[in-house]
C-alpha cells in the first residue's frame, strides 16, 4: 500500500455545518460552567446556539434548492424531510428552554450549567439521527440524544422522583438500545451493508432478478429495530417508562422529552423504514398497524382516569405517536402510486409537527403556573383560571381544543389529513377506530378546560412569570389557532419534502 492510497480525504463538511456549530457552542458553555454563577450567561450561549443552527441549516437547505447533499461517504445525509425537521426541532428546544428559565431559576438544585451543556447536546443527537444515512449513524445519535435524556431527567438529585424516573429510563432506555442494535446487526448479516440506501438497492436487486436473501433474518432484524424505534416514540407495547418518566422528572425536562425527540424519532423511522426497506413494506406495515391500533386505545383509555396533568399529556402522547403511525402504516408506493404515498407520509410528519408544537406549549403553561415549593402539575390546580387570567386560559382553551382535534384549531387538519389517507388506503374500519378513539381522548382534554373556567380558584394570586415567557406562549397558543385556519403552507412544505426519494 502506497503513501497515496493512506491520504485522509477531507470529507465535505457543509452539510454538518450546523451540528458542528451546536457542538461548539455546547463545549463553550462547558468552558463557562468552569466558573459559578455564569448560567444566565450560558442560558444566552444556548439560545445563540440554536439560533445559529437554524440559520445555518436554512441557509444550506435554499443552497441545495431541493437537492439532497451528503457527506462521510454517505453516512450523513441533508434531505429536504431532515432540513424541516431540524429546523422545526431547533425552534422547539429554543422555546423549551425559554419556558424553563423562570422555572430552573428557582430551584438552585436545577439551576446549573450543566442543564443547558446536556440540552445542546441532546439537541445535536437529535440532528444526527434526522439526517443519519447509515445505520451506524443512527445508533450513535440515538445515543447521543438518550444519554444527556437520563442525565437530565436525573439532574434534581434530591428529589427521590426524579432519581426513581431516571433510573426507570435508563434500563428501559438500554434494553431498547440493546434491541435495536441487535436489529441492525440481523440486518447487516441478511444484506451485507449498513448503509440504508445500500441496503434498499439490495432488497429491491433481489426481489427484481430472483436473486435470494436471506428473508427470514431481514424480517427479525426488522422487529428488533421497530421494537428500538417504538421505545423511543413511546408507543404500546414499549410505553411502560412515559407516564412515569413523564411524572417523575422535573416539569422542564418532562417538555424537552415531550417534544423534540419525537421529531428526531419519527425521522429516523422514516429514513430506515420508508427510505431502507420500502420494498419489504408487507412487512412493517402490519407492525405499524397495530402499534398504533393498541396505542390510540391504552392511552386514550389510561389517560381518563388522571387527575396529574404531566401523566394525562404523557398516555396523551401515546395516543398521538399511535395516531402519527397511521399514515406511515398506511402509505406505500408499492403499487407505484407516488402521490398518495407522499400524501400518506407528508400527513404523519404534518401530524408529528404540529402535535410537538401544541405539547410544548401544554407543558408551557404548567411551567407558567408553577413557583418555587409549587409544581402546578395536578389538574385541580388550573381551577379557575380564567377568573386568575383569562387570556392565558384561552391560550391553554387553544393548546387543549388542537390536541383534542376540534374544529378548526391546527390539530383538526392534522388528524383530517391522517384519516384522509386511512380512507384512501381503504382501510374504513381503522379510519372508524381512530375517530372512536380520539372522541374518547376529548373527554379528558375538555375535562382541563371545564376546570378552567368553571371551578372555584384555590387562589387569587396573580401569575409571576417573565414577559419573555409570557410573550412565547401566547405565541404557541396563536400559532396553533393561526396554523388551523391557515394550514396549508407547512402542509404543502411537508408533501414537498416527500418528492425526493429517501
Amino acid at each position: 500500500m502506497t503513501l497515496a492510497e493512506l491520504e485522509f480525504i477531507i470529507p465535505n463538511l457543509r452539510p454538518v455545518a450546523a451540528e458542528i456549530f451546536l457542538l461548539v457552542m455546547a463545549c463553550a458553555i462547558l468552558l463557562v460552567g468552569i466558573k459559578d454563577k455564569r448560567q444566565k450567561l450560558a442560558f444566552i450561549l444556548a439560545q445563540i446556539a440554536l439560533a445559529g443552527a437554524i440559520i445555518i441549516t436554512a441557509a444550506l437547505g435554499n443552497h441545495a434548492q431541493g437537492q439532497i447533499q451528503e457527506t462521510f461517504g454517505g453516512m450523513y445525509v441533508n434531505h429536504p424531510v431532515g432540513i424541516i425537521l431540524k429546523l422545526a426541532l431547533c425552534l422547539i428546544v429554543m422555546v423549551a428552554l425559554l419556558y424553563s428559565w423562570s422555572y430552573i431559576k428557582d430551584r438552585p438544585e436545577m439551576f446549573r450549567i450543566e442543564y443547558f451543556a446536556l440540552t445542546l447536546f441532546a439537541t445535536l443527537g437529535m440532528m444526527v439521527m434526522v439526517s443519519a444515512g447509515n445505520l451506524v449513524t443512527v445508533y450513535i445519535g440515538l445515543e447521543l440524544m438518550s444519554l444527556p435524556l437520563y442525565a437530565l431527567v436525573a439532574l434534581n438529585r434530591n428529589s427521590i422522583q426524579a432519581t426513581e424516573a431516571a433510573m426507570k429510563y435508563f434500563v428501559l432506555g438500554s434494553l431498547s438500545s440493546g434491541l435495536l442494535l441487535y436489529g441492525i446487526s440481523m440486518v447487516y448479516g441478511a444484506t451485507g451493508s449498513l448503509d440504508i440506501v445500500s441496503i434498499a438497492s439490495i432488497v429491491e436487486l433481489s426481489y427484481q432478478d430472483g436473486t435470494t436473501f436471506n428473508e427470514t433474518i431481514l424480517s427479525f432484524g426488522l422487529v428488533f429495530i421497530i421494537a428500538g424505534f417504538a421505545f423511543k416514540l413511546g408507543v404500546v407495547p414499549f410505553h411502560m417508562w412515559i407516564p412515569d418518566v413523564y411524572h417523575g422528572a422535573p416539569t422542564t425536562v418532562a417538555l424537552f422529552i415531550a417534544s423534540a425527540p419525537k421529531l428526531a424519532t419519527f425521522a429516523i423511522v422514516v429514513r430506515v423504514l420508508i427510505g431502507g426497506l420500502n420494498d419489504f413494506v408487507g412487512q412493517w406495515q402490519v407492525m405499524l398497524l397495530i402499534l398504533a391500533v393498541l396505542s390510540m386505545a391504552i392511552g386514550n383509555l389510561a389517560a381518563l382516569t388522571q387527575t396529574n396533568i404531566k401523566r394525562m399529556l404523557a398516555y396523551s402522547a401515546i395516543a398521538h405517536m399511535g395516531f402519527m403511525l397511521l399514515g406511515l402504516g398506511v402509505g406505500s408506493v408499492e403499487a407505484g402510486d407516488f402521490t398518495y404515498a407522499i400524501n400518506a407520509y407528508s400527513a404523519s410528519m404534518f401530524y408529528i409537527i404540529t402535535y410537538a408544537l401544541a405539547s410544548v406549549g401544554a407543558f408551557g403553561m404548567i411551567l407558567l403556573l408553577a413557583r418555587q415549593g409549587f409544581e402546578a402539575d395536578e389538574i385541580k390546580d388550573f381551577a379557575g383560571l380564567n377568573k386568575r387570567s383569562p387570556w392565558f386560559a384561552g391560550i391553554m382553551m387553544m393548546l387543549m381544543f388542537s390536541m383534542a382535534g376540534i374544529p378548526f384549531f391546527v390539530g383538526f387538519f392534522a388528524k383530517f389529513a391522517v384519516l384522509s389517507s386511512v380512507v384512501s388506503a381503504g382501510h374504513i374500519w381503522l379510519a372508524v377506530l381512530a375517530v372512536f378513539f380520539s372522541l374518547i381522548g376529548a373527554y379528558y382534554y375538555l375535562r382541563v378546560i371545564k376546570v378552567m373556567y368553571f371551578d372555584p380558584p384555590a387562589t387569587m394570586e396573580k401569575i409571576d412569570a417573565p414577559v419573555g415567557m409570557k410573550l412565547a406562549l401566547s405565541i404557541n397558543g396563536l400559532a396553533v389557532a393561526i396554523l388551523g385556519i391557515l394550514p396549508n403552507f407547512l402542509m404543502v412544505l411537508c408533501a414537498n419534502a416527500f418528492l425526493l426519494p429517501l
